[in-house]
């Protein structure tokens, strides 16, 4: 079978491959069908704008053209839009002074950036992001911006997903989405495939959740105030599969990626690390709340708000699916609908259609920013005709949806579990009678850390041994500082089931779910949202905080599975203490670290 049909036209690629497997030593297989098939772009006329098909009572017209490469909007509580392009690296001011719902005149360049793409606005403030550095400027009365601010300038870097895209939460916390470096792997850096919670002014940052392959569109309920996003789905897996993935994003969770997908699939090619089986990756794995198409690939995300769209979208969502290149016939193109029913998700469903022409062969537009106006009006970004469409609901006036800022509890709630609680040594769960001798080669107790042991350096864990504790058949590890804000103490390294034989740890062990040798540890969830030892990264000028290395005898394995919390880890722990004891190091960061 040939490899590739070309159309005599020139107007579709389309290399459809034969019957694909893949197989593992654990004898799993898959087999498919793979098609490339790109429609053609054409010229986003009048007359096609006119043929695009929203709900009865709803207009499609373009708000503003020629832009090139728009991507993400933002809309500034003044109306102003703002509008990313990330192959022009720049942002882009539009107004409509005059509310004709078209903007008024040529657009206003008012940043540059390589990469420019994620937008977010808050307090007169607007950040942007590129791929690996993180931006702010204050909006001036005109709309222009003032000097651009590095907050951040280490995010990971890009590989396959470099479009980084971020919002605001209820908490006043900044949430950006860092998406997998490639298809299926496993990743070096754990932020990436994340989505990260961010301080303002950049100088504190955790991992949020995990398992997220490219997390571009996410929201938050106006009525619960929880956290839904949707993933793009694993490539190359058939015209159907991977479905696009609505999840509910929680702290700590891990959303499959890349060994399990959707409804809790396992993927047949990825092997996890740490002798980890797929089976206990799936238990540890949030399935999909709901499916869509595959390959639809979703963009932008955004709640009804509003004063002009109607009462029945209320608590619904709307999000932009840019569009296929490897499905047969093509999915995506189009603006969809997701329908909540007491605040959660019950359907999805198409809402703007008709982006693909010519019975699927063209199309005039992928989808990609969404924003609600000022005047409540939808607007979507095309980025590959350089349109801004406005959707606006123009039938018999009726209730609306209104503007209500979701509630800041729920997230608020989850990021203060385990704040402001004592050390784990001195909690009710590791009560114990006996003690036990901790030491590190690397330094005495209550003395300076090298520099190699903190995140501003190599980031490895100091060497630790400690006495062998008769009865004792497993030993855990907590460590936290307890001079750290906001979140006291901060927890840097959780590891336990380190078999009884084992009374020393060597420096730099594996930042991994399991480890090997020593066989079977586990390791946890640290403050910072990874897994395995984090160093110490105190502010600079700070003095020196104190890190507990806390060693604990237990008389039982622990039946926890990798990746739990420091409370998950205390809970298992309580009534199994037999001896306890630690080490403490001190660290303190005098220079700032050239970014």
């Amino acid at each position: 079978m040939a490899l590739m049909k070309r159309a005599s036209t020139a107007a579709v690629l389309c290399m459809a491959f034969g019957a694909a497997s893949a197989q593992q030593g654990d004898g799993t297989q898959f087999s498919t069908g793979i098609n490339i098939f790109k429609p053609n772009k054409v010229e986003a006329t009048p007359e096609r704008i006119r043929a695009l098909k929203a709900p009865q009572g709803f207009t499609v017209s373009a708000f503003a053209t020629g832009l090139k490469n728009p991507r993400i909007i933002a809309v500034a509580p003044s109306g102003d839009v703002y509008v990313s392009r990330r192959d022009q690296g720049d942002v882009l001011l539009l107004r409509d002074a005059d509310k004709d719902g078209r903007a008024d005149g040529a657009p206003v360049t008012v940043a540059n950036r390589a990469g420019a793409h994620g937008l977010a606005i808050r307090d007169d403030k607007l950040y942007l992001v590129t791929v690996k550095e993180l931006f702010v400027a204050d909006i001036q009365r005109d709309g222009r911006l003032g000097a651009l601010k590095m907050l951040v300038g280490d995010l990971p870097d890009a590989g396959q997903h470099p479009n980084r895209s971020m919002a605001f939460g209820p908490d006043g916390m900044l949430y950006l989405s860092v998406g997998s470096t490639c298809n299926t792997c496993n990743e070096s850096n754990p932020e990436n495939a994340t989505l990260l919670r961010i301080a303002p002014d950049g100088k504190k940052r955790s991992i949020f959740a995990s398992g997220l392959r490219n997390l571009i569109g996410f929201g938050w309920h106006p009525q619960t105030g929880e956290l839904w996003g949707f993933d793009h789905g694993i490539d190359f897996l058939g015209d159907n599969q991977q479905p696009e993935e609505l999840n509910k994003i929680e702290l700590g969770k891990q959303y499959g990626w890349p060994h399990v997908y959707g409804a809790n699939q396992i993927y047949p090619q990825s092997t996890p690390v740490g002798e980890i089986s797929k089976e206990q990756w799936k238990a540890r794995s949030i399935p999909m709340v709901l499916g869509y198409t595959a390959h639809a690939a979703p963009m932008q995300m955004v709640f009804a708000s509003g004063d002009m769209l109607p009462a029945e979208f209320r608590g619904d969502a709307f999000v932009t699916m840019r569009g296929s290149w490897n499905r047969n016939p093509a999915s995506g193109y189009e603006i969809v609908r997701v329908r909540y029913a007491d605040g959660q998700p019950a359907s999805v469903e198409p809402f703007v259609t008709g982006f693909l022409t010519d019975g699927g062969k063209t199309h005039i537009a992928r989808p990609v920013g969404l924003a609600v106006a000022k005047d409540g009006a939808l607007l979507m970004a095309d980025d590959g005709n350089g349109v801004i469409y406005r959707i606006a609901y123009t039938g018999p006036k009726t209730a609306a949806v209104g503007t209500a800022a979701p509630p800041a509890g729920p997230m608020q709630e989850q990021a203060n579990k385990g704040n402001k609680v004592p050390l784990a040594s001195k909690r009710p769960e590791t009560e114990a009678r006996g003690q036990l001798s901790v030491s590190s080669s690397a330094f005495r107790h209550d003395a300076a850390m090298d520099e190699k042991y903190s995140e501003y350096a190599d980031g490895v864990s100091p060497p630790l041994a400690w006495k062998a504790v008769p009865g004792a058949k497993s030993y855990a590890i907590v460590m936290e500082d307890p001079d750290s804000t906001p979140v006291t103490p901060t927890v840097h390294w959780l590891a336990w089931n380190i078999p009884a034989g084992v009374t020393s740890l060597p420096e730099g062990v594996q930042e991994q779910p399991r480890l090997t040798d020593p066989e079977g540890v586990l390791q946890g969830r640290n403050t910072r949202g990874s897994m395995g030892y984090y160093g110490p990264k105190p502010p600079v000028g700070d003095p020196a905080h104190h890190y507990h290395f806390q060693v604990y005898a237990l008389d039982s394995l622990l039946d926890l599975p990798f990746g739990a919390d420091r409370e998950q880890l205390l809970q298992a722990m309580r009534g199994h203490v037999i001896a306890k004891g630690a080490i403490v190091g001190r660290y303190a960061q005098r220079q700032k670290p050239q970014k």
